[in-house]
């Protein structure tokens, strides 16, 4: 699905990244994975749709932008992602914030 002009994988996805697995009104937003520098709507939509591993995003590299509003289109660097928590900094729209439960996948993890 092409959002905001950025090509996002998974199954299913929406013109907010929503997707199969997440679809609640705050699951707006994509992480372009490590591994591949494709842009996917969660970790499952990666497992189904590839034959590789996650590669987590290392601490140097919290400055690359890696996560997309699925509402304004902003990409955000992991940082700024992480220091918002629970909304997009540029549109104001609410993230879903059982997301960080799943940082450890993504991100070598770190505390904010």
């Amino acid at each position: 699905m092409n959002v905001h002009g950025i090509q996002v994988q998974g199954v299913k996805v929406d013109k907010n990244t929503r997707c199969q697995h997440y679809h609640t009104k705050r699951d707006v937003v994509a992480i372009k994975m490590n591994c591949c520098q494709t842009y996917y709507s969660c970790f499952q939509c990666h497992q189904e749709m590839t034959d590789h591993n996650i590669e987590t995003w290392s601490k140097e590299q919290f400055d690359e932008k890696a996560i997309l509003c699925g509402v304004c289109g902003t990409e955000l660097t992991i940082t700024q992602y992480m220091k918002a928590k629970d909304h997009c900094p540029h549109c104001f729209t609410a993230f879903n914030a059982g997301c960080r439960h799943h940082y450890h996948l993504y991100f070598q993890m770190v505390v904010f």
